[in-house]
Formats: C-alpha cells, structure tokens, sequence
C-alpha cells in the first residue's frame, strides 16, 4: 500500500510558505492507518523494547496502537500541568521559543529501553527534548519512529546517536 496517497497537503498552514503534511486522510482510512501500524510494528518486532513513548498530540495516535501490537507500555511525555502525579520535567528551546515535557516518575524503571514515537519529524527539537526527557528517568532511547520526516529540514542532526526510522520522507 503506497500510504503517500493518504498524506494531504496543505499550502500556506500554519503560515505563508510552509507546506503542511496533514495525515488526517491516513486516520480516516482504518486499512491505511492499520497497514502503517503493522508496518512499524514489524519494524520493531525483534527490537529490545521494554517501553513505548509519546509526546502528545497527534504521536500518540501512532503510539498507542504499536504499544498495544507489541504488548509494551505506553508512556505519555506531556506538556506542564496535564500528569497528574509527580514528574520529572525538561525545559527546551524550539526555532520559536520554549517548550517543556513532562513525564511521570514511574513511567520507566532505571535501565529500561524505550522506543520514541511521534507522527512527523521535523526541526527535531520536540524529539530530542523527549529522548533527554526519557535519558534523565534513567532509561535508555532503542530508537525513534516516524510516519513522516520532512528530511530538508534535517532533523536527524538533532537526533545524533539515535536509530531513527521513518516510514515516509519528503
């Protein structure tokens, strides 16, 4: 299945000149959605993987359903104020400003291997947050999993010493 047919895009979102990756046609087709889940699900299938993490929103679209493939847990990397117990936190900088991450303290044991998941790799800086995030609890980043990567962009550099895998680049 070619899944480039089921990635929209979008001419001038969120501002001029940037040409927007919309992946909602991928979501709204369950063949299209559940073939891209097999897909890195196989990917990863022989992987030492203890653990599968997300940074809200649209990665947990695509982690929670390999987490459930791959019978790992799901850790979600949060923005401030939406975990509910304690948490470790990261502050970092994006091409526009600050962000911060937030992940609970028990979300991983010490040692522990996690897979990164999220939808689309651009600049990197978000991912590269969440490994930080997830290296600071102790664990240890397997990998990080892409839909999409927008490769002009090279985000990759961001994510130096990481596997990264993306099923699509543009």
């Amino acid at each position: 299945m070619d899944l480039n047919r089921y990635i929209r895009d979008i001419p001038d979102f969120p501002k001029p000149g940037i040409l927007f990756k919309d992946i909602t046609p991928l979501l709204a087709d369950p063949d299209a959605f559940e073939y891209a889940i097999s897909r890195l699900a196989a990917h990863y299938s022989t992987a030492d993987i203890d653990a599968i993490a997300a940074v809200e929103a649209r990665g947990f679209l695509f982690a929670a359903p390999l987490a459930l493939q791959l019978r790992k847990p799901l850790i979600p990397l949060r923005k401030p104020g939406k975990l509910p117990y304690r948490t470790y936190s990261l502050k970092y900088e994006l091409e526009y400003g600050e962000a911060e991450l937030h992940m609970h303290i028990d979300g991983i044991a010490p040692g522990s291997t996690v897979l990164m998941v999220d939808d689309l790799l651009a600049t990197g800086g978000t991912m590269a947050a969440g490994c930080q995030l997830v290296e600071q609890a102790g664990g240890v980043v397997a990998g990080c999993a892409f839909l999409v990567e927008l490769a002009f962009l090279n985000g990759r550099g961001k994510l130096a010493g990481h596997d990264v895998y993306s099923m699509m680049t543009y």
